[in-house]
């Protein structure tokens, strides 16, 4: 049987407590700022948010060792299971952000403050099977998270490299959690994700690597960092802060192979990922810039492309102004915590 990742599911009655921000990665609002509450932090168990439970665990420990009495901000970390979650909450009026293009266009008021990562996505297929080139994958089954999911662009990617389209392939969209079990079980054909859904399937010995961003497109962005309009306009120094220490947990994860090993342990304990720690530390390791987090500069540019992208996916019918969705100012004004850890 294969070692798959477990999927959980958030607990609604958290959700239900107060205002939330989700994103991939994303925040929530406490109920007030005079009865002060966690800052609920939403994000997918996967290695691309990896800065989600250092900067948590970080925070309570900047926290637990301040002694001059000083306004202490607070951050608690809640776990989804896929993209079509969050974006249920979201519409349901649960939570208050996700991907932002999509819902800036549907005059969401979400912006992002900041990125998650950088590359860390792999299309996975089975360790038997004959493929090797894109064209092989003619015809087949290949399960992505969501048509809104920067996945189904680097699929695309990959593709027209082979001079292919999407029409020439069936895209199934699936919860991340789910892939490695319906690659193992032969329901799909291959799978593109982020990790460590990847690793798992690999480290089990039952799928390897067809491609991956850190190959093909280096400074690709699945995750960002969301939060609605009112949080900034209502607590900016709360949304300085949470961007304060994911920019420092960014910093620390590259800085030596040490810290990544301190973050495996953090994030593979029920509170957080829940998962198997020999997974994560595989993704970490194999290679070791198999996804990156130093760099999480909002850069224009880069955006742009993905725009570019989106609409001839269909994803969008005209570009959505980057300014819109996207709020520089916290990322300029940042300075990255130490992580203390």
């Amino acid at each position: 049987m294969p070692e798959t990742v477990p999927q959980h599911r958030i607990d609604r009655r958290q959700v239900l407590r107060g205002a939330l921000a989700a994103a991939l990665p994303g925040i929530a609002l406490p109920a007030s700022a005079a009865t002060p509450k966690p800052l609920l932090v939403g994000g997918l168990p996967v290695t691309c948010n990896l800065t989600l439970p250092v900067a948590c665990v970080a925070r309570a420990a900047a926290n637990a060792g301040e002694k001059n009495g000083a306004p202490q901000f607070e951050f608690e970390y809640s776990k989804y299971s896929g993209w079509p979650e969050i974006k249920e909450s979201l519409m349901a009026g649960r939570i208050q952000a996700p991907l932002v293009m999509d819902l800036a266009e549907k005059r969401i008021p979400v912006k992002i403050v900041s990125l998650g990562h950088r590359s860390g996505a792999v299309i996975m297929v089975r360790t038997d099977s004959p493929y090797q080139h894109f064209k092989e994958l003619a015809g087949k089954r290949i399960a992505i998270p969501s048509r809104f999911a920067v996945d189904l662009l680097f699929l695309r990617k990959m593709l027209a490299q082979e001079g292919m389209t999407e029409k020439e392939i069936q895209v199934v969209e699936m919860a991340p959690p789910d892939m490695p079990a319906a690659l193992y079980a032969k329901a799909v054909d291959a799978y593109c994700t982020g990790e460590p859904f990847g690793a798992a399937a690999q480290r089990a010995g039952y799928a390897r690597v067809l491609r991956m961003t850190r190959d093909e497109w280096r400074n690709y962005i699945c995750c960002v960092l969301t939060v609605r309009e009112e949080l900034i306009k209502e607590n900016r120094p709360l949304v300085q802060d949470l961007v304060n220490y994911i920019l420092g947990a960014g910093v620390w994860l590259d800085e030596q192979q040490e810290n990544r090993e301190k973050a495996v342990a953090i994030a593979a304990g029920r509170k957080y990922f829940n998962q198997d720690p020999n997974i994560i530390r595989f993704v970490m390791e194999n290679p070791t810039d198999r996804v990156t987090y130093g760099d999480l500069r909002l850069i224009r540019d880069e955006f742009e492309e993905l725009m570019q992208l989106s609409i001839e996916a269909g994803v969008f019918k005209s570009p959505v102004a980057y300014d819109k969705y996207v709020d520089e100012s916290f990322a300029k004004a940042a300075h990255p915590a130490t992580m203390g850890l």
